[in-house]
């Protein structure tokens, strides 16, 4: 088996590299806003706001059920049909914070679940409002709980980047294909993908656990993504 390598492609990778880190970091921090909105509905929205529980739950569980190419090839190839028509790289960035948001919803939940009940009783009783007591005490904590899962959906997200090729843009996936279609050195150059992905995946993942240790509540956790 004869292996060859040219330092040419890096260069051209490392745009794309860009690109998937654009396109990871804004997603996730589209979806967090999202999801805490999501989360805080599920936990909070009852009586009168009730329907907006539902649909809270709707999206959720839609989102999270289907898969995230499927999302990508409705948004990119379906809704010009209907007249919305996205670049590659926006089609890309909205199927996956309409995704991960489904996601960082389910883990904002549980972190605010996990802060005791009294925590709110305590607050109110200082003469905080509802509203200012969820601001104020319990996203505050759940935030630090919420750190672990989130980390790992960061990760999720950085590999599941790689699907936005399908549609067009030019993201490190996107890059290397174009690169081996042109020099059918598939097998090196998609082996140089899958060892910057993982570079950049042990380098997140250290990094992470820094600021987990660093604002860990003791004694309380919540687990990763989930089905």
């Amino acid at each position: 088996m004869n292996l060859a390598f040219d330092w040419a492609w890096i260069p051209r990778l490392g745009e794309g590299l860009v690109l998937t880190a654009q396109l990871t970091a804004t997603c996730m921090a589209l979806g967090a806003v999202l999801g805490v909105v999501l989360a805080l509905l599920r936990v909070y929205a009852r009586g009168w706001l009730s329907p907006l529980y539902a649909l809270a739950s709707v999206y959720v569980h839609l989102f999270r059920g289907t898969p995230l190419l499927v999302q990508l090839m409705i948004i990119h190839f379906g809704l010009p049909n209907m007249g919305i028509v996205f670049t590659p790289f926006l089609s890309g960035l909205v199927a996956m914070s309409l995704n991960t948001a489904a996601y960082q919803a389910e883990y904002f939940r549980g972190a605010i679940q996990s802060v005791k009940a009294g925590q709110m009783m305590a607050a109110r009783s200082l003469g905080l409002t509802r509203l200012q007591a969820i601001r104020l005490v319990i996203l505050p904590q759940a935030l630090r709980l919420v750190i672990p899962p989130w980390s790992n959906e960061l990760i999720y997200m950085l590999k599941y980047s790689s699907i936005v090729y399908m549609v067009g843009a030019m993201d490190l996936m996107g890059v290397g294909r174009t690169i081996a279609a042109k020099n059918f050195r598939f097998l090196e150059l998609f082996l140089v993908v899958a060892l910057i992905y993982l570079a950049v995946v042990l380098l997140l993942t250290l990094s992470l656990r820094w600021v987990e240790k660093r604002l860990r509540i003791p004694g309380l956790g919540t687990s990763g993504r989930g089905t």
